[in-house]
């Protein structure tokens, strides 16, 4: 069993020294004893993307990561890229750092290390331009110019780092444990035995209460070395999700598949390239925030919940589970092990919503998710979830009984939009007052309408372009 914290930093192992805090942030130990201070801090809550870092994978891919949000024992026996890792063996610049020079790219400067980091990534990963800057925050050059250098990268064939087996491994500090399992029966076995401990996956809220508050727990067990949480299975009747699946990756399935579009379509709101490379289903439902965005779709699908210990083995709804105010239905010697989402039937309507300040990077005010199902023209069963509308996300059944059997009509909506009101109960926050959210959340039922009947017409104004 390993009892030192090992990676590879820019092509090179690293082992530090025992008695390095476990719950050290990356970017502080980068800054501090690491000495590369190329990676920025500028939040330190995963928001601005100042602190971004690149995890290399065995199979050659790239995650771009928010260094503030990950630990140290999270990235041991894995690979690490920094900005200062990018210059050639002679110390010339990287080719995406020349571009982003000569094409004004950098003003201040402060966020041009984080945005490198990422165009790197983008550079072999692709996809969306504007999706892969979501996460970087760039106050100066107004992203004119970085988006012309992204529009020029090309991936560098950089090799790929081999990576140890998985080990299991246990690292200890003044007053801390970090247990880093690697089988399922060795992680129920460590939860029987310390139940208080910080069950950590991805770390994207968890993480928040090392960088922000800085938090010092004494217990911690790590799941990203556990292969039965990291399983992910396309099945005819749905799909099956480890808890620790990174969004990344359920993203990436989703939009394989057109039942989950919707769903997708929202996925790619949550939080950024980087929050999204890390953080998972099984952390939306361990933290049951009552505004994870991930929740109202879970509901609207009648999505359940394998949980585990050394006792045996349940599966809930996760109606069933969501409790009250981040509180849910886990036992204190049980996790999470996987989500199921059912299929949705071809025939329904399933509409994913996210109401934010910002349409990027930003938590939702109201989020919502709806499915119908018609049977001759009427409503046979209606599944309205919602988030940020009361203590947990959950359906609303009265303005679910109002469709009931009813035409899909502008006048059902409206029943349904005022039976919401003895639904939910929101309160006033400064992302929006109870009555806007009410207001908001009737309005999306409304829109139902509009994007059930009305498919050819834009829904959202954000990147519709005539």
């Amino acid at each position: 069993m390993a009892t030192a914290i090992g990676f590879l930093l820019n092509g090179r192992q690293v082992s530090l020294p025992p008695g390095t805090s476990p719950t050290t942030s990356l970017l502080d130990w980068l800054r501090g004893p690491g000495a590369l201070p190329g990676t920025k801090e500028g939040c330190a809550e995963g928001d601005c993307g100042a602190c971004t870092v690149v995890l290399e994978a065995g199979d050659g891919a790239r995650t771009p990561i928010n260094a503030c949000l990950t630990l140290l024992g999270q990235v041991h026996g894995q690979a690490i890229r920094t900005v200062e890792g990018l210059r050639g063996a002679d110390g010339s610049p990287h080719p995406i750092q020349r571009a982003m020079a000569e094409s004004d790219g950098t003003q201040c400067g402060f966020c041009t290390p984080g945005i490198v980091m990422t165009a790197w990534a983008h550079a072999r990963e692709g996809g969306e331009v504007h999706e892969a800057l979501a996460g970087n925050l760039c106050r100066c050059t107004g992203y004119r110019p970085i988006l012309d250098v992204f529009a020029t990268l090309a991936d560098d064939a950089a090799a790929t780092p081999v990576l140890p087996a998985p080990q299991a491994a246990c690292f200890e500090a003044p007053g801390q444990v970090f247990h880093r399992p690697v089988t399922l029966a060795a992680l129920l076995a460590l939860r029987a035995a310390h139940p208080q401990a910080w069950l950590l996956a991805g770390g994207t809220d968890l993480g928040l209460r090392v960088s922000d508050h800085r938090e010092r727990p004494a217990e911690v067990i790590c799941l990203l070395g556990v292969p039965e949480l990291h399983a992910l299975r396309a099945m005819p009747d749905g799909i099956e999700a480890g808890a620790a699946v990174p969004y990344a990756r359920l993203l990436a399935l989703f939009r394989q598949e057109p039942g989950f579009a919707p769903f997708a379509t929202l996925l790619a709101r949550l939080g950024s390239r980087q929050i999204r490379g890390l953080g998972t289903l099984g952390g939306n439902l361990g933290t049951a925030s009552p505004i994870g965005d991930a929740l109202p779709p879970l509901l609207a699908l009648g999505a359940s919940v394998t949980l585990a210990s050394s006792r045996g083995t349940r599966v809930l709804a996760v109606a069933d589970f969501l409790r009250g105010y981040r509180v849910n239905d886990l036992a204190p010697d049980e996790v999470v092990v996987s989500v199921s989402l059912p299929r949705p039937d071809p025939a329904d309507i399933f509409v994913c919503e996210k109401i934010s300040k910002r349409h990027d990077q930003d938590i939702a005010t109201v989020g919502a998710a709806f499915r119908l199902r018609l049977a001759s023209d009427r409503v046979a069963e209606a599944w309205l979830a919602f988030g940020g509308v009361g203590p947990m996300a959950a359906r609303a059944k009265r303005a679910e009984a109002a469709l009931a059997g009813r035409r899909l009509d502008a006048d059902a909506l409206e029943a349904a939009a005022s039976a919401l009101a003895s639904d939910i109960a929101p309160l006033s926050d400064w992302r929006g007052t109870a009555a806007y959210r009410l207001m908001v959340a009737q309005g999306l039922l409304r829109r139902l309408h509009l994007r059930a009947s009305r498919p050819d017409l834009p829904a959202d104004v954000a990147g519709y372009d005539p």
